[in-house]
């Protein structure tokens, strides 16, 4: 069921919520600039539709002179609240200072569900975390660019929808969301260290906007200029590899206008797919997912399993263009495609290492497009449709090679039906379940009209290349991705636990040799055993060149901006909020007019596993640092204030009477931010 809040209401002057907790009074939300009640009344509709189980609080919004308001709760009852989502509310009451918001509710799918629970059980890890990079050659206009992807999100609703941080995880659909465009000037930082920085830093499916775009160069064309590099982060939850691709063909489309795109909101979105998916029967789809494993046939089994280090690898190994062209015209003698020819090597790959002796099964999973299925638009539908499903194969060593290809071709066919199904309803379905896949083999496919734009491009002097996958931490041990670089070579990239590297290493080279090998060598009557017999023959594999590993780590460490004035002074705890650069804070750490501490501190997610962690992490350090009877303050742009409010409710635990400052700073110069910050903490001083 979808539920609408609406407000749009103007709000062009800032507005700064401060969050007054206690041990014992309840909490006493101050607003300070300009408001109307019926924008807190608004908020608070909004809150009724993010947070189901919230009571229907009743706002008393009181003035205390100009541009000055106190809100108090109560509930039916006359009671005062005691966990109403007071961050979330200044949020809303920030959001961007200005316009309308509205959020729309619906029921997350169960394949985003199981990839958002996932990432949760993993904090810290970039779990789900996907990665996109290509080369910009040519001009490069920084303020087309960035008015383009604001365009596109205005008009892609899965650009604007975060998870809700209940217990039963759903989607809120945003009114507004404001893209993240982070540009570098070249020079500033090498692009390794960039991409694994970024990696690091994550991406909160909590809040909307689970794209973030982050420009390296860009300007005028010169001769002499290495290409502009762009890079896309992304969360599988909310989105996939094919969907990042629709959305950059957008892009293009509205750099060509002048960075606004024609048209208005996009239907079909997620919205349109959920309620289909909620029609579905999944009768059908359990008895063709049930029914692989018949018959007494022995399995292979698992040969990865998480080690429990946290260091991951990278490899990556290409095919020329003519072994990627005489591979895919093999494979459609035999009816199949590169992917069906993949999908066979890997097969083969995993029966050896395990040891097997004759007919076994093999299994590993297959990342489903999820684009085959009966939704009309499905194709150009951009949300996270693609998800890993298993697959059970049977090789046999008396069987020829085309019989595996027909059969692995043949169970494709027939699985397209049901892509919209998930991993956990076919784990749920099989009884006893069957031993589970620990490689996730993905082959990318492009979107029509990509092209084409790219095409268009050209005739001004701009040229792109397809975006490049960098392979994301999945849930399995090894993950294997396969696409086409800009000249049409097939490209292989295996994530897996760095303490892997030996035998990733061998696998993929093993890969290699079979894919340019059984062109030339595998015909009708070639069985899988005289290839088993060419594998053994190979020996150990050469070496696979790396991609850098950089340590994982907690991201942005804390950084005192500014000393305390005096040994009295309190301490304000800075959330570094996304696509705000570290200059941004210095230049308001030296307009900060106020006597305290100011101390910059990483940003902190918004609900799962990884906010509790990211908040008992930041108060530690905060705790540290705070005098006995030192005021203690955490501050925060809009969308910092859950996470500022979840940190003040651990000091006031700890009987501090911490504030929680929440400003909205759009459009606002750093040492305007630095009066304003230091006027709401000084009315505790």
């Amino acid at each position: 069921m979808t539920t609408s809040r609406f407000a749009r209401l103007p709000q062009d002057e800032p507005i700064t919520v401060v969050v007054e907790l206690g041990r014992s009074a309840p909490p006493v939300l101050e607003l300070r600039g300009p408001i109307e009640t019926t924008r807190v009344e608004a908020a608070l509709d909004s809150i009724a539709a993010r947070h189901p189980g919230t009571p229907a609080w009743t706002a008393d919004l009181r003035s205390r002179g100009r541009g000055r308001h106190t809100v108090r709760f109560k509930d039916g009852a006359d009671g005062e609240p005691t966990a109403f989502p007071l961050g979330a509310l200044a949020d809303l009451l920030t959001h961007g200072g200005r316009g309308s918001f509205m959020t729309r509710q619906l029921a997350a799918t169960p394949r985003q569900r199981e990839l958002l629970a996932d990432a949760d059980a993993h904090p810290g890890l970039g779990r789900q975390v996907e990665q996109a990079a290509w080369d910009w050659h040519g001009p490069l206009d920084v303020a087309r660019f960035t008015a383009a992807w604001r365009s596109v999100f205005a008009r892609e609703s899965v650009l604007r929808t975060a998870f809700d941080d209940q217990g039963e995880p759903g989607l809120v659909v945003h009114d507004q969301a404001e893209p993240e465009v982070v540009r570098l000037s070249r020079g500033s930082v090498e692009w390794p260290s960039l991409v694994a920085a970024d990696r690091r830093r994550g991406i909160d499916p909590r809040r909307p906007a689970p794209l973030r775009v982050t420009l390296l160069g860009g300007g005028p064309a010169s001769p002499s200029a290495p290409p502009a590099r762009v890079l896309l982060t992304y969360h599988h939850a909310l989105l996939d590899s094919w969907s990042v691709r629709l959305l950059l063909r957008e892009f293009y489309r509205a750099y060509l206008a002048d960075g606004e795109l024609p048209g208005g909101e996009r239907r079909p979105d997620m919205t349109d797919y959920a309620a289909w998916l909620a029609t579905q029967d999944t009768t059908a789809a359990q008895d063709f997912f049930t029914s692989a494993d018949t018959g007494d046939v022995r399995s292979v089994p698992p040969l990865f399993t998480e080690t429990g280090s946290h260091a991951e690898g990278r490899s990556r190994l290409r095919l020329t263009e003519a072994e990627t062209a005489r591979l895919t015209d093999w494979a459609a003698v035999w009816g199949g495609s590169e992917s069906t020819a993949l999908q066979a090597v890997w097969a083969l790959l995993l029966y050896r290492a395990g040891r097997a002796e004759g007919p076994s099964r093999v299994r590993f999973a297959t990342t489903a497009a999820g684009r085959g299925i009966l939704f009309e638009g499905v194709e150009r539908t951009p949300g996270a449709l693609a998800g890993p499903l298993p697959q059970s194969v049977l090789v046999d060593p008396a069987a020829t090679v085309p019989q595996l290809m027909a059969d692995l071709r043949d169970r494709c066919l027939d699985q397209a039906a049901y892509e919209w199904v998930s991993a956990g309803q076919v784990n749920a379905w099989t009884r006893p379940p069957s031993p589970p896949a620990d490689t996730l083999l993905t082959f990318e496919a492009q979107p029509h009209g990509l092209a084409e734009l790219e095409a268009e491009l050209v005739t001004y002097g701009i040229e792109v290349e397809p975006p490049q996958t960098l392979g994301a931490r999945t849930a399995f041990p090894v993950t294997l991705i396969a696409h086409h670089d800009g000249v049409g070579r097939l490209v292989l990239t295996a994530s897996y636990n760095q303490l892997r590297l030996s035998e990733i290493t061998d696998l993929l080279a093993h890969a290699a040799l079979l894919l340019r090998e059984l062109p030339r060598e595998a015909g009708e009557f070639t069985t899988v055993g005289e290839v088993l017999t060419l594998l053994s023959g190979m020996g150990e594999g050469a070496a696979v060149p790396l991609e850098p590993v950089e340590p994982e780590g907690s991201g942005v460490p804390p950084t005192v901006l500014r000393r305390r004035a005096h040994p009295d002074a309190g301490t304000v705890g800075l959330l570094r909020a996304p696509g705000i650069s570290r200059t941004f804070y210095d230049q308001l750490a030296r307009a900060y007019p106020g006597p305290e501490e100011l101390l910059l501190l990483g940003p902190v997610p918004v609900g799962g596993p990884q906010a509790v962690a990211g908040a008992c992490a930041a108060y530690d350090v905060l705790g540290s640092r705070v005098r006995p009877g030192g005021g203690l303050a955490l501050a925060g742009f809009s969308g910092d204030g859950v996470a500022a409010c979840a940190i003040a409710h651990l000091a006031a635990a700890q009987g501090h009477r911490p504030l929680a400052v929440v400003l909205d700073a759009a459009g606002t110069a750093p040492d305007d931010l630095a009066r304003r910050l230091a006027s709401a903490v000084g009315r505790r001083r």
